[in-house]
């Protein structure tokens, strides 16, 4: 019997009589209790996350923090876990160093204030201190802390995501429930926008932004996190569409994954977010290429003709497109309109006008703290002193975020926190190969988080809770998926008697 086969037996928490495991695919194995527990964690903090505002309620910050840091008692269980240790399920716990050390950057710079708080006269005002100059500093380091205590709290559960799941079906299924949760949100958003609501819930709840969709305070993060969806959407979809349990293709989970998928892009436009418009044109025009692409070459590989499947294609394409001009046709004329105005203004500038002296400050503030920073969550409080733009009654004008969430994690990390943030995705990235990338539901996840990284340079979703949490489920879910699948690949047999476990499907 093969070292994988044995490997693969033995991780399965079930005891089975002699000869009976060897019959039942490791994808067919029922779930542990530590990866029900898991992917219940993710899942539920997801919805609660998506429900509330997208994580932008301060007041529910804090129970959301106690909740995430939940999936670290889930971790440290399953490290009791000898069988896992001796079949290398525990090998993703090496990927924790780049948290570790960006938790210690963060951690020592919060020892080392760069200014010292002080009220005069109700007001709160920063006062330059004294640092130790090579090493991490913090300019408020008591919102320091609990924004690093939410920074784990979104990244530990993403992480069991990994550690604990060992079934691609489980993965699938977690995805699907993820989103049914986005198609909810969806339609929720759509009925709130075409009855006009003035707030969030119906106008339960105002909002601080005049363009808000569904439940999210700002389109723009509404929009990062449907690209996501529909990157996992469109994994899914072309999962199912290679399998043939369906009478046909109108009566199988591809087909209910397009329609689903045709309510998620119509929120895009109608939401007014421009920018996540055109990068979810982009993720379906590469989608459909793809499609394409495989379509002709299964077609010419069996001597079929692609006239007619071609044309079904592209008049159902033109229904969609159809579709979404006549529900959002009022949104997109109306920012289709200020688009054309800001252009205008642009060219008789010559640059882009108020975003081009907000990176140049931003990047200001940046060098002078090059290698560390000025501190988690630092942006809004130090730029001011960095800020050269006035408002139009001269007073000078506040921003919260730089709108470039690489500018701003330059400015409050520096080079080496900016670093390691980026290891905490790109170390489990480097266990895929180039293999992985051919399945489709690796490859779609992966390419949704690639856009999200492209939209951060000139926005910043990663101000949105819910957002960051959803890259990190992607990233994760991808990394973890092409791992199962090396681990449930059948392998060859040397012992007479046994066969290879087949692969999950």
């Amino acid at each position: 019997m093969s070292s994988r086969f044995r490997r693969s037996q033995s991780s399965d928490p079930i005891k089975y009589a002699p000869g009976v495991g060897a019959r039942v695919p490791p994808g067919h194995r029922p779930l542990g209790v530590l990866e029900w527990l898991a992917l219940l964690h993710a899942g539920i903090f997801l919805f609660w996350l998506t429900w509330a505002f997208g994580g932008g309620s301060e007041a529910m910050r804090p129970k959301l923090a106690w909740y995430g840091i939940l999936g670290l008692l889930i971790t440290l269980t399953a490290l009791q876990d000898r069988e896992a240790w001796r079949d290398g399920w525990m090998r993703p716990l090496i990927w924790l160093w780049p948290l570790l050390a960006f938790n210690a950057v963060v951690l020592i710079g919060c020892l080392n204030p760069s200014f010292r708080e002080v009220r005069i006269e109700g007001d709160l005002v920063l006062i330059p201190n004294a640092v130790v100059s090579w090493l991490p500093s913090s300019a408020r380091p008591g919102l320091a802390l609990p924004a690093l205590w939410m920074f784990n709290a979104l990244w530990i559960p993403a992480f069991n995501l990994v550690l604990l799941v060992r079934q691609r079906r489980a993965l699938r299924g977690f995805l699907l429930f993820a989103l049914a949760n986005a198609l909810a949100l969806s339609v929720f958003g759509t009925a709130q926008k075409l009855l006009n609501s003035p707030g969030i819930f119906f106008g339960a709840v105002k909002s601080p932004q005049k363009y808000f969709f569904s439940t999210f305070i700002y389109h723009n993060h509404w929009g990062a996190f449907i690209l996501l969806m529909i990157a996992a959407g469109l994994g899914l979809v072309w999962h199912h569409a290679r399998r043939h349990e369906a009478r046909n293709f109108f009566h199988s989970l591809a087909f209910a994954g397009l329609v689903a998928l045709l309510f998620l892009a119509v929120t895009l436009p109608l939401s007014g977010s421009r920018s996540s418009t055109l990068l979810g044109a982009g993720l379906f025009g590469a989608a459909l290429i793809h499609w394409l692409y495989r379509f002709v070459r299964d077609r010419r590989r069996h001597r079929e003709s692609v006239i007619l499947p071609l044309t079904g294609a592209l008049a159902a394409l033109i229904l969609a497109a159809a579709g979404i001009w006549y529900v959002a046709r009022d949104t997109i004329s109306a920012r289709a309109t200020l688009t054309r105005e800001q252009v205008a203004a642009m060219v008789l500038k010559g640059n882009i006008g108020s975003r081009s002296s907000l990176y140049h400050d931003t990047w200001r503030m940046a060098k002078d703290k090059l290698w560390f920073g000025w501190g988690m969550t630092s942006y809004p409080h130090v730029f001011t002193l960095y800020n050269q733009q006035r408002s139009v009654d001269r007073l000078p004008a506040f921003y919260r975020d730089a709108h470039s969430d690489w500018l701003q994690s330059f400015a409050e990390h520096g080079l080496v926190g900016s670093a390691l943030l980026g290891l905490c995705a790109v170390v489990p990235l480097l266990r895929l190969r180039r293999r992985h990338l051919s399945n489709p539901l690796t490859a779609y996840l992966l390419a949704g988080c690639a856009v999200l990284l492209l939209y951060a340079w000139v926005e910043f979703p990663f101000g949105n809770l819910a957002v960051v949490f959803s890259w990190w489920l992607a990233c994760f879910s991808a990394v973890q998926y092409a791992r199962l699948h090396d681990r449930e690949a059948p392998a060859p047999t040397k012992a007479a008697g046994f066969s290879a476990p087949t692969p999950s499907p």
